[in-house]
């Protein structure tokens, strides 16, 4: 696969991950995170990840990025709240 295709998944992948977790429901940036798992242990079950060390390394990388991912989304979608909640509040005062 050309690498700009992979870049255009990663990319991808990482949006929707962001996308989940802006959700008003916190489990829904949980589920590119276990799929990502899910997808990793089945390529080294399947021997397309040779090592254990490989693995282990992809899915702390993997998580590190998805986790990121999420924690942005979360504080997006709170920084989007407490701006609504400010403005429902001047237009009470007047």
């Amino acid at each position: 696969m050309n690498d700009v295709y992979r870049l255009l998944i990663i990319v991808g992948i990482l949006a929707v991950q962001y996308f989940f977790s802006t959700r008003s429901n916190v489990y829904w940036g949980a589920v590119v995170p276990v799929v990502y798992i899910g997808i990793s242990t089945w390529m080294f079950v399947t021997e397309r990840i040779e090592s254990t060390l490989g693995l282990i390394l992809y899915l702390l990388l993997g998580l590190l990025f998805l986790i990121a991912e999420w924690s942005a989304g979360r504080k997006s979608l709170h920084l989007k709240r407490n701006k609504e909640l400010a403005k429902m509040k001047t237009h009470d005062m007047n």
